[in-house]
């Protein structure tokens, strides 16, 4: 490393020129607003044509992880594909360090200072310069090289909160719509007559969740109901709701039966969905005058069934997941008379994949055991209290891991 020596005033009048030179040509870049890359571009031609520095390495901290931005020069090796040493973030942490001291291996031996860039008592980069002309190796020549740095990754810093509030501000505007567009798919309206009292809850474990039930008459007796859950959350799955809802909905319009309304949900699903997505659902039809009940369990949870005597039924019949396959494998459509005063509930594997500290999760049989002694209990308040259950049996508290969506029937 070149001795400093005493500099006439014609010299150091120069190297201020040279330096406000460089602070000229940084700064005008960040008003130009040009990429990070351009930034360290930038950076690295001002420090080799305006300071005469022919030897220049960046490491900059990249979520916590030391990355290498910058290296330039003859005779050195290609330091973005090596780690900072701990000798290096453990040693120079205020003050320039010389690189002999650090007993460094080879490839850094062509390096002769490093300078940490503080911010706040934080090491926010490390530049380690290298071949520095005699002029340009004092104490302030560094302050000022360190000074430089501190105004370049402030600016990146700065660029980076800018494009996340950016961010953030547009995701938090999809979340806001796909939540309209979520609970605009609920139904406003259950029945409640003379013939059936139905009932809903939903709980979604995120702001957007991937759950969906519905309630649509298709006339003066007969009505549709359905459960349904798609894999993965947030807005893909909010939009691939909507695409259910708007085609069931479309194909009850058409009088369509039940076989064509799963085949036919089936196949949007398979044209629509992204990145492996697909969707299960129990669907119902129920006639008042006839107690027929129709139903497709597509991959889902069993309905559970309960009479006002004898044991309980699971309907878990019906096909596979919806959007899996092009052509569904196999159909069936299952139809059954209701017994006067029966309960039908219906949900999503929220509601029984919860686990105790145990281990042991609700399941299927914790719902048909809390049933057993809960099922005459308004349907409101049956979900609240089976709710209050698996809060109680779940070791994470009332932080379920996945949505919990409840529909129920009773049949008077």
């Amino acid at each position: 490393m070149p001795t400093p020596q005493a500099m006439s005033p014609e010299k150091k009048l120069f190297l201020r020129e040279r330096e406000l030179n460089a602070l000229l040509e940084i700064t005008q870049a960040i008003n130009h607003d040009p990429t990070e890359d351009a930034l360290y571009k930038i950076f690295q031609f001002t420090l080799l044509g305006q300071l005469n520095i022919r030897r220049l390495v960046l490491y900059v901290k990249e979520e916590g992880e030391w990355a290498c931005m910058v290296s330039f020069g003859s005779d050195l090796s290609d330091f973005r594909r090596i780690p900072l040493p701990e000798a290096i973030s453990n040693n120079c942490t205020n003050t320039p360090c010389p690189v002999p001291a650090l007993n460094l291996r080879a490839e850094w031996q062509n390096l002769e200072t490093v300078i940490p860039v503080v911010n706040n008592g934080e090491v926010l980069a490390y530049v380690l310069i290298g071949n520095v002309q005699a002029d340009y190796v004092s104490d302030e020549a560094t302050k000022f090289l360190e000074t430089l740095s501190n105004i370049l990754i402030g600016a990146i810093q700065n660029r980076r909160l800018a494009r996340q509030r950016i961010e953030s501000a547009a995701m938090r505007k999809e979340i806001e719509i796909a939540q309209e567009v979520q609970t605009m798919l609920f139904p406003r309206q259950l029945p409640n007559d003379v013939g059936v009292a139905v009932s809903a809850s939903y709980v979604p474990h995120t702001a957007i969740g991937g759950d969906y039930y519905d309630v649509v008459n298709i006339d003066a007796n007969r009505f549709l109901f359905c459960v349904a859950d798609v894999s993965g959350k947030g807005v893909p799955a909010s939009l691939l709701m909507s695409n259910f809802q708007a085609g069931l909905r479309t194909l009850l319009r058409q009088q369509a039966d039940l076989s064509t309304v799963v085949s036919e949900l089936n196949n949007l699903i398979y044209r629509n969905a992204v990145s492996e997505k697909f969707i299960t659902a129990f669907f119902g039809i129920y006639n008042r005058s006839t107690r027929e009940l129709q139903y497709v369990s597509a991959g889902h949870n069993a309905a559970i069934l309960l009479p006002d005597s004898g044991p309980h039924q699971l309907l878990s019949e019906g096909t596979t997941m919806l959007g899996i396959f092009e052509d569904l494998p196999f159909l069936h459509v299952q139809s059954l008379t209701v017994p006067p005063r029966s309960l039908l509930l219906t949900y999503t594997d929220g509601l029984t994949e919860v686990f105790n500290t145990a281990g042991e999760e609700y399941g299927e049989e914790g719902v048909i055991a809390f049933l057993g002694n809960a099922r005459y209990l308004p349907l409101k308040v049956l979900h609240q209290e089976v709710l209050k259950e698996i809060e109680a049996f779940n070791e994470n508290g009332n932080s379920f891991a996945d949505d919990v969506t409840i529909l129920s029937c009773r049949f008077k």
